[in-house]
């Protein structure tokens, strides 16, 4: 039983939910007695690509087609599956990303798979069965379940596993073809336009977020959030009644109807913490809240509290930080 582990690139780089992903997958292949490959996705550089052996991952198939530098549904999905057969892999396991859901149900029908998504921990497979817990409702409970097919989908649920690096070890990279055609292209957008955040920080990646609501009171203030955030290095996001009023752009809203972060560090500054927010938010290692109402329901989903006005706050703050730098 091998485990195919896929791997999603950017601008040459891993992403760090796929550092994740690849050790759980080592990991997963430890348990089951095999080796973990890894199926590589977007654009990478075999330099990058080498270094998944940090992670325990022994082999890397990557198919350069140019095409697939930007995200085609058909085409990742066709691309994993083909890798999968050729490998054989009875565990194939990938982030629980927006490439994640949308070729995880694909590949589960392709390759008449059991899928489990928001997976938060590494199998049991004592007894002769294959448990996994996954998160539910948006991470207010968990369950466990069982996947009983010959092959299995799990789609792991970022910051559920901290990425391992053995510095020294390499993988193997190997070209790889799975014989893509225009018809596997046939879905691909015309037109691509990227949203990265300044200091070119992509949200849905960024270690360190720093979030605004309707406490900054107009996008004239919003200064303070990206002072901070320049100071952390960090990404800018905001909450949904900023976006709909455009004080924002949509693509910085954060929530159950916008995009799902999973930072080590969540800092919201005059938000009041309404539950479509923190189901994005939730994953957070550490949340920091900022407001000047002691009763905002944010507070109680906090690490840390700060009772204060963000103006004055803030740039408190983000001196302290600067001097720490």
């Amino acid at each position: 039983m091998s485990v195919l582990v896929v791997v999603e690139c950017d601008k040459g780089e891993v992403k760090k939910s796929s550092l994740e992903v690849a050790t759980y997958g080592a990991q997963v292949a430890a348990q089951l007695g095999t080796s973990a490959t890894a199926i590589a996705v977007g654009e990478a550089t075999e330099a990058n690509l080498a270094k998944l052996g940090e992670q325990g991952i022994s082999k890397v198939l990557y198919d350069n087609e140019p095409r697939l530098k930007d995200f085609v549904n058909n085409a990742y999905t066709k691309l994993i599956a083909t890798a999968a057969q050729q490998e054989d892999a009875k565990v194939i396991v990938l982030a629980n990303s927006n490439v994640g859901a949308a070729v995880g149900s694909r590949l589960s029908v392709r390759l008449q798979a059991a899928l489990a998504t928001n997976v938060v921990e590494l199998p049991k497979t004592d007894g002769g069965q294959f448990v996994v817990k996954r998160g539910a409702f948006s991470g207010k409970a968990f369950s466990d379940v069982v996947l009983s097919s010959d092959r299995k989908i799990i789609a792991l649920k970022k910051n559920s596993i901290e990425a391992q690096h053995e510095a020294g070890k390499t993988a193997e990279v190997t070209a790889f073809s799975a014989q893509l055609g225009d018809a596997d292209f046939a879905d691909a957008p015309k037109q691509v336009v990227m949203q990265d955040q300044a200091g070119g920080i992509l949200l849905p990646e960024a270690s360190l977020v720093v979030s605004g609501g309707r406490g900054m009171k107009g996008p004239e203030n919003w200064n303070l959030i990206e002072d901070l955030a320049k100071a952390l290095g960090a990404a800018t996001a905001c909450s949904k009644p900023v976006s709909d009023v455009d004080w924002r752009p949509h693509h910085e809203h954060v929530g159950q109807t916008g995009i799902t972060v999973s930072p080590n560090l969540y800092i919201a500054c005059g938000i009041s913490g309404a539950i479509q927010h923190l189901a994005g938010v939730n994953s957070s290692k550490v949340i920091v809240v900022i407001n000047k109402d002691p009763e905002a329901p944010f507070f109680k989903a906090a690490d840390y509290g700060i009772v204060g006005d963000v103006f004055e706050v803030l740039p408190k703050l983000t001196a302290a930080v600067k001097e720490l730098s």
